[in-house]
Formats: structure tokens, C-alpha cells, sequence
């Protein structure tokens, strides 16, 4: 499952809602650019735009020492530029509030983009502590300008006169997306009410810098080690080598198994020691639970009812219904029907596929109920007996490059006529990241894509996709985007031979890497990825259909070593199994949307809540506490919600799931795969942002609203076939 961090296109006033953590405000009044001044001058990178092409960031060049001065003069600069336009004495129009907003930030703009970059895949302890430093500056930035009397009376009264003014639909979609972003975030409150929020935001950007420094910490304490290698059996040869060496990096002994961000761990597949899985899957359901420095529950239990609190200052019952405001399912009540009416059938599911991994474990006596732990490594074998599927047979035909290049590059060829060609001029922030410069059909120079695939101590969790340079007619700025992930990286001179699902995760990354690169948007505000939770993941989760597609499939799926496509019989096995596991996939990714709205769906009077039991609570609640289907992510792990911006958003991705099935159905009925497709999802959906109501902008392209009938098929909750 992928974790998006698209950290806004520039820092312009709504951009702000997506970069900055939590809104908090610093209490003191000193100006930024005092301190800012002594440390800040044409030595530092950041003081002009990049030079290098298409304002690509000077790697080579930025240091660690260079990030806080910037950011503190970035602040300042945009804190000049806001009061130039609050205080202007002509009458507020489009242009002199609207569009000069748009037009500010851009020193604040190139110093986060990289060091949200930086922080989420290469960080270190220096980083780490100017994040905790300047993470309730940059809050009480956004406070500044959302919290602006007089900056929102000009913006209120070019709302109440929009119709007036004659503006084409991208101008308008803007200023209305301004004056809600204001009244959202608390323009309208009294001058008291705004204290207090400030006061509010305050302690939430703390705990939200807290929680994420202990997450990174103990996700990497929680890695499982062993000088044993028997411990490791069911290993390939690869595999052990690059525990080997993941413990060598480490410096110590034997082997070591870093933990992904997922309860589950990917390698619990392969391990036949029931102990060593069973060890593996405590490590990562017990790492932030631990009695340690890097626990989080008193960390999450506050951030909850902290926001309660927030919403309730806001006029909201909820932080959920406060946050859902401006989502294309509006109101927390109409998620939750959503996601209710899809867990009875995902749970069936998940329990009929329990009932085939059971019966192979009575099959070899094995003499023990199954657990989280054995789900994976017994639904292989359960995957095996049914459709003859191993990864290790499978995985020889999925080495990277071959698929970034022959697969996920390949599909966007045919689909949107663009084309790729590596550039080693463009400095990277660590030796394992790749640029592309990315070409329009017609030749013409469309962006530049970074990717960044192999895991780290110091990476984040999970797979995001995000910017360097948001795209912009204003501006004139064309995209600078990447994709980050964590697939295990092979010893030196091995392959990098990954599963199916790897392939998966790498076709829904650029899956928003092309709706961050095809946006064709005036207004930095409006462009690419910047759209509400439940609509980011659908460009995502439609593209990983084209994984599977037959064309795109033989063009990729070829043997590492002889360069032979794989073989007609094992290609319809991996389509057959499309849907196999599919119960459980659904019930663990419900689990963890329902926790997440059940923890934001807490009253202000509620009382601090003990997260264990909570969790418990909410899980018998919604019907989805099932013993062998643990949650995707346990509460107090769940960085998604916490610190990732998709707080009462989780339920997204499910969402998401039915408009991208429900597009795929449609290249189904029009021809599937081809250009004129491509060109007219690009030219309707891929290419227009935010730049209009977005249930409006998928209904014109789909000519009908979305359902969930297709989702359904696909996701092997009904009896229909997949095609």
C-alpha cells in the first residue's frame, strides 16, 4: 500500500494545508529574518533559483547547514509578501490578492520541497533535529497568513463578488478554493477563538514532530536480527546475502531483517521456522509499544483528542467531519456507509481463505491454529496448490530496471505517447536515485522524474510520490517529481528480482508521478497532485492496472538472464491468482480506514483514550476484529494518520479503489489500451489538478458517476470474472 506525500507544488497559501505538519504558531513575535540575516547570502544554494536545468535542485552543492537559514528566510520573505498585499489601499481585486498570492513563497518553496525530500528518504540526526526546530515555525506561518484579518476580508470580498467578475473556470475554482481554505482552517473565528486555536496547533505540531521522530526510531530498532542462519530458512541464496549485508551496514553480527512500515513484513512468505516468523511479526506489532523512549501511545492518545478539541473550536463534532469538509465524500457518515457495505463480503472472504490455509496446516500436521504470522507463509502455499504459483519461480521474470524501463515507462509510451531518457548531468541526493527527463509525444521537454526505490535506515516507510518543482503557467515552471519506495536492495553485482505486488507498488507510484507530470494548470494552487485525499489515490490505482495488461505484461515479464519472455502458462496463473488473498488484502486495509475514523470520530468531551483498548473497541465495533487479519497498520505505527496527512483519510484508498476499477471498466468497454484513450483520460482528468470539482471532472470524463460494481469484480468480492 502506498504512502503519498505530495508536498504542494509551491508554498503558496493553500499549498500550505498539504506541506507544513499539523498548523501550530510559535508564541513569540521575533521576526525570522533576524535570525535568518547573519546565516542566509548567496552562499547558500537556495539564496536564487536553481540553475541547473529545469530548476532541478543543486544536489552537489546543498549541505545539511544550509537547510535552516533558508527555511527562516524563506518564512520571512513570504511574511513580507503577505503583508505587502493585506495592507494594500487599492480595493482588493483578483489580481492584486489572488494571483499575487500565488506568486509569493517561492524562496520558502524551494528550500521545503527539498527538505520534505530529504527528511522522508535520506535523512539524518542533523535534519531530523532543524525539522523539530522549525516545524512550529513553518505552523505558525501557516497561521499567519490563514489567520490574517485583513488578508481574509480582501479574500471575502472578492468571493462575495466572483460571479461579477467575469472569470474563466480555472479563476474562479481558485478563488473559491481560497475563501474555503480560509473559513476551513479558522478565518472566521473571533479574535479570542484564534488564540485559543493557535494555542491548539501549537501542541499539535509538537506531538505530530514527536510522534515522527519516534516512528523513524523505533521502526529501526525493530528490525530482527540473528546470528543464526538456520533461523533464515526458506531464504533464497540473494536473500541471506543482503540480510548479511543489512547487518554489516549496521555493524554487527549475523543477519538482520529491517522492518517495512506495514504489520505485515514482506519476508514471512519465504520463512519456514515458524519461531523466527513468529519473532519477526512481534518485532513489528510491538515496535512502538515497547515501554521505551520510542513508545508513541501517550503520543497519539493527545493527538486525538487534541484535534477533537480543534474541531470543536472550528464548529465541527468531529475532527473527521471537519476534515472531510472539502472530500469528495464530504461527511465522515458517508465513508463509514461506504466502507460498512464492503466489510461483510471482504470478511467472508478473508475467512473462506482462512479455512484453505487452515486445512494445509492440518494437512501436515502441524498441530496449531493459524495465526498473523503463518497467513503469508501458508497462503503461498495455499497460492501454490491452486494456481502453481512460487515467487521464486515468478521472480526471475521481475528484474527493476526492466520493469521501470520495458513496463511502467513502456504503458505510459502507449498510453500518453511520452518518452523517457536517463540523464546523468542531474545531481542525486544519494547514489541509488535515477533522473529521467521525461519527452512529450512531441518531442517536446514535459518533466523530469527522479526515483529512489531501494530501502534505507534513514528512508521513511512505505512508497510516496511528491515534487522538487510543482508544475505552473503562472509561474512558468514544468514538473520535477519523484517516486520513493523500500524494495529490498540485492547484494552487490545480485539483481534487484522483485515480486508481483513490487511491480504493483511501482505502476501505482507512476501513476501520480503522471498526474503530478501531466498537469497543465495556471495556478500552482490548482495543479497536479494537489486534490483532496479521496481522489490523490485514484490516478495511483488505476495505473496499476496496466501491470496485468496482456500487451504491457509480454513487453516487461522477460527472464533476467536469457532476456525469455515468460512463459504463456505461467503468465495466466499469475492473471488467474489476480484475486487471490483478496479477502484478506481487503479486510486488513478496512481494518486499519475504520480505526482511523473511529479515532477521529472521538468528541471533544471524550477522555484520553488507552490506545490498546481503543483499537480493540473500534475493531469489535465495525466487525473487522479478526484474529489471523491483524489491521494494515496497529494504531500506534500508524504514520499514515499520525503524521502523514491522512488523518480521517485513510478510507481514501478504498474509495479511490472504486473510481479507478470503475475508469479501468471503461477503457474495457471503449477499446482498452490505446492512444485516443490515453489522450482523453490525459486531457479530462490527468491533466486538470484541482482546477475543477473533481466529482464533476471524473462524471464528464466517465459520463456517469462512479459505483462500486467494478471494484467488486476486481477485487474478487463477487462472482464475476476480472478481466
Amino acid at each position: 500500500m502506498t504512502l503519498i506525500r505530495f508536498n504542494a507544488s509551491n508554498t503558496t497559501l493553500l499549498s500550505l494545508t498539504i506541506m507544513i505538519v499539523t498548523g501550530a504558531i510559535a508564541t513569540s513575535s521575533a521576526n525570522p529574518a533576524l535570525a535568518a540575516a547573519a546565516d542566509f547570502g548567496p552562499s547558500n544554494p537556495f539564496f536564487t533559483p536553481s540553475t541547473l536545468p529545469f530548476h532541478a535542485p543543486p544536489f552537489d552543492k546543498i549541505k545539511d547547514e544550509d537547510f535552516q537559514p533558508a527555511i527562516e528566510a524563506g518564512i520571512a520573505e513570504q511574511q513580507n509578501e503577505v503583508r505587502v498585499i493585506a495592507d494594500n489601499s487599492a480595493a482588493p481585486t483578483f489580481d492584486n490578492t489572488i494571483v499575487a498570492m500565488e506568486k509569493t513563497g517561492l524562496l520558502l518553496d524551494r528550500v521545503m520541497t527539498v527538505f520534505d525530500g530529504i527528511t522522508g528518504a535520506n535523512t539524518n540526526d542533523t535534519l531530523q533535529k532543524v525539522k523539530t526546530l522549525e516545524a512550529p515555525k513553518l505552523a505558525a506561518h501557516h497561521d499567519f497568513i490563514f489567520l490574517n484579518t485583513k488578508l481574509f476580508a480582501r479574500v471575502a470580498a472578492i468571493y462575495k463578488e466572483r460571479a461579477a467578475l467575469k472569470l474563466d473556470a480555472e479563476s474562479l475554482r481558485l478563488v473559491e478554493r481560497y475563501y474555503d481554505n480560509f473559513v476551513h482552517a479558522g478565518a472566521n473565528l473571533s479574535e479570542f477563538d484564534k488564540t485559543e486555536l493557535r494555542k491548539l496547533n501549537e501542541q499539535i505540531s509538537a506531538l505530530s514532530d514527536t510522534y515522527t521522530n519516534k516512528i523513524l526510531a523505533a521502526t529501526k530498532q525493530g528490525a530482527y536480527a540473528t546470528t543464526d542462519k538456520a533461523a533464515l530458512a526458506g531464504f533464497s541464496d540473494a536473500r541471506i546475502a543482503s540480510a548479511a549485508q543489512a547487518a554489516k551496514n549496521r555493524k554487527v553480527e549475523g543477519f538482520v531483517i529491517p522492518l517495512q512500515n506495514t504489520t505485515q513484513q514482506p519476508d514471512l512468505v519465504s520463512l519456514s521456522d515458524r519461531a523466527t516468523r513468529q519473532a519477526i511479526f512481534e518485532h513489528s506489532w510491538n515496535r512502538t509499544e515497547r515501554g521505551d523512549a520510542n513508545d508513541t501511545r501517550d503520543t497519539i492518545a493527545h493527538l486525538a483528542q487534541l484535534r477533537a478539541q480543534k474541531a470543536k473550536l472550528l464548529g465541527f463534532p468531529s475532527f473527521a467531519a471537519w476534515k472531510l469538509e472539502d472530500h469528495m465524500a464530504k461527511t465522515p457518515e458517508a465513508a463509514l456507509k461506504f466502507m460498512d457495505a464492503i466489510v461483510p463480503a471482504a470478511t467472508e472472504k478473508a475467512a473462506h481463505e482462512a479455512k484453505d490455509i487452515q486445512d494445509i496446516i492440518d494437512s501436515q500436521k502441524g498441530g496449531f491454529q493459524l495465526q498473523p504470522w503463518d497467513w503469508n507463509f501458508y497462503a503461498d502455499q495455499v497460492r501454490k496448490a491452486h494456481y502453481d504459483l512460487d515467487d521464486a519461480e515468478v521472480k526471475p521474470y521481475f528484474e527493476l530496471n526492466n520493469v521501470l524501463q520495458n513496463g511502467v515507462f513502456y504503458a505510459a509510451t502507449e498510453l500518453y505517447g511520452v518518452t523517457f531518457k536517463e540523464r546523468h548531468d542531474i545531481p542525486v541526493y544519494q547514489a541509488d536515485v535515477r533522473v529521467y527527463e521525461v519527452f512529450d509525444a512531441d518531442g517536446k521537454h514535459l518533466a523530469l522524474f527522479y526515483c529512489d526505490y531501494f530501502k534505507r535506515d534513514n528512508k521513511n516507510g512505505g512508497a510516496w510520490m511528491s515534487e522538487f518543482v510543482g508544475q505552473s503557467r503562472l509561474l512558468g515552471n514544468t514538473p520535477v517529481v519523484y517516486n520513493v519506495a523500500n524494495l529490498p536492495k540485492p547484494a552487490d553485482g545480485e539483481p534487484a528480482l522483485i515480486s508481483f505486488t513490487d511491480v504493483v507498488t511501482m505502476f501505482h507510484e507512476f501513476g501520480h508521478a503522471l498526474h503530478g507530470m501531466f498537469s497543465d494548470a495556471e495556478y500552482p494552487t490548482l495543479a497536479g497532485t494537489s486534490t483532496a485525499r479521496d481522489f490523490v489515490e485514484f490516478p495511483s490505482q488505476f495505473n496499476e492496472h496496466w501491470a496485468l495488461y496482456p500487451a504491457v505484461f509480454a513487453h516487461y515479464a522477460k527472464h533476467y538472464k536469457t532476456g525469455i519472455l515468460m512463459p504463456a502458462e505461467l503468465a495466466a496463473r499469475i492473471r488467474k491468482a489476480a484475486t487471490f488473498n483478496k479477502g484478506y488484502d481487503m479486510t486488513e486495509l478496512l481494518a486499519a480506514a475504520e480505526l482511523d475514523m473511529q479515532w477521529h470520530f472521538l468528541t471533544p468531551q471524550a477522555p484520553l483514550q488507552n490506545p490498546d483498548e481503543f483499537e480493540k473497541q473500534a475493531l469489535d465495533k465495525t466487525h473487522l476484529n479478526v484474529s489471523y487479519v491483524p489491521p494494515r497498520y496497529r494504531t500506534t505505527f500508524f504514520s499514515h494518520i499520525w503524521q502523514g496527512g491522512y488523518s480521517a483519510g485513510y478510507y481514501a484508498y478504498l474509495w479511490t479503489q472504486m473510481l479507478a476499477d470503475d475508469a479501468y471498466e471503461w477503457f474495457n468497454e471503449h477499446g482498452e489500451l490505446s492512444r485516443a484513450n490515453g489522450d482523453r483520460f490525459r486531457k479530462m482528468v490527468l491533466s486538470r489538478g484541482n482546477t475543477e470539482d473533481l466529482a464533476k471532472m471524473y462524471e464528464a470524463w466517465r459520463s456517469a458517476p462512479p459505483n462500486s460494481k467494478a471494484m467488486l469484480k476486481y477485487r474478487g468480492l463477487d462472482d464475476s470474472p476480472a478481466k
